[in-house]
């Protein structure tokens, strides 16, 4: 019986990558599309070789084409960091839209299901604590941060137009902090960069006055959210994070201390938009999908700092 084909959007990225080694390991077929604006070819190295895996270098934001059957698709291509859609403004915004608009064309073109890599920035800077997904957001569409914002609330209504007027089978995930290997050590984001510091012995910067929260879910807790929404006939945005709050300052102890850092926390100026509060609320996640995230932040901050080691 031959394998069932995914397609994987950002492919060589962080969470990408991940997906890709999933899906092989559960019998399908990987087809990965990246153009390697922030993904790494070393993320999928270890696939190289595999006679049920391809990668394909490309630019989703132009007409995509992949010869045979597609079965699902699962559009994970953008910069996903600050640091990634501040330098890259208009590559994110032309994802989010552009490339949307053509994997979605793939999608029904093949008849295949697509899973759509949405985010809690959609959400904005909060109002409603922790976040439902039938809030709608609170978001500043021409803030440094909205080219990202807007761009996933974009994905995420083009998506629903192409469920509702084409009927193609569509789902999608809001995803919130993820965290693990395979992370880029200058992606920006608090984890990283925290856990680069410390290891290095350096001051740990804290923006603001590390009062704003932040939940971090690691990668294999929701990477399996992921697959069991795929397969689950949900439609409707489903949030996928761990909602074990913490403060950002509490975290940069926390990994001061898993490191034995002689650093010292620092503050600096909070960024403009930057949210407040970051938690999902996952009732939806367990009741649909029998899902809960399993791993324990300090489990899962002793494997991402192993990893961090070995790249310095």
């Amino acid at each position: 019986m031959a394998k069932e084909s995914v397609v994987i959007t950002g492919g060589a990225g962080f969470l990408g990558s991940h997906l890709c080694d999933k899906f092989i390991n559960e019998g399908f077929r990987v087809v990965c599309v990246d153009n390697l604006i922030t993904g790494n070819s070393n993320n999928i190295a270890h696939l190289a070789g595999n006679e049920d895996f391809l990668f394909i270098k490309h630019d989703i934001t132009n007409y995509i084409f992949i010869p045979g059957e597609v079965h699902y698709i699962l559009h994970f291509a953008s910069p996903a960091s600050p640091i990634d859609y501040l330098k890259l403004p208009i590559q994110t915004l032309k994802v989010g839209a552009l490339g949307t608009h053509n994997v979605l064309g793939l999608a029904k073109e093949k008849n295949a299901r697509i899973l759509l890599a949405s985010t809690s920035e959609v959400y904005g800077d909060p109002d409603v604590h922790p976040q439902k997904e039938d809030y709608w957001g609170n978001v500043n569409p021409i803030g440094p941060r909205g080219v990202y914002d807007e761009a996933k609330r974009f994905a995420e209504a083009i998506t629903m137009a192409y469920n509702r007027y084409h009927s193609v089978d569509t789902r999608i995930v809001r995803i919130f902090n993820t965290y693990g290997p395979r992370m880029r050590p200058d992606d920006g984001r608090a984890l990283p960069t925290f856990t680069m510091q410390a290891l290095r012995n350096e001051n740990i910067t804290v923006f603001g006055d590390g009062s704003q929260t932040r939940s971090f879910c690691y990668v294999t807790d929701l990477i399996d959210g992921i697959y069991k929404l795929l397969f689950s006939d949900e439609i409707n945005p489903v949030n996928i994070g761990n909602p074990d709050e913490i403060t950002i300052k509490e975290f940069a102890e926390e990994v001061i201390n898993l490191t034995g850092s002689k650093g010292k926390i620092v503050f600096e100026e909070l960024p403009l938009n930057d949210p407040q509060v970051r938690q999902p609320d996952i009732e939806k996640a367990k009741r649909l999908l029998n899902w809960i995230p399993t791993v324990s932040r300090v489990e899962g901050l002793k494997t991402t700092i192993e990893y961090f080691k070995s790249l310095l």
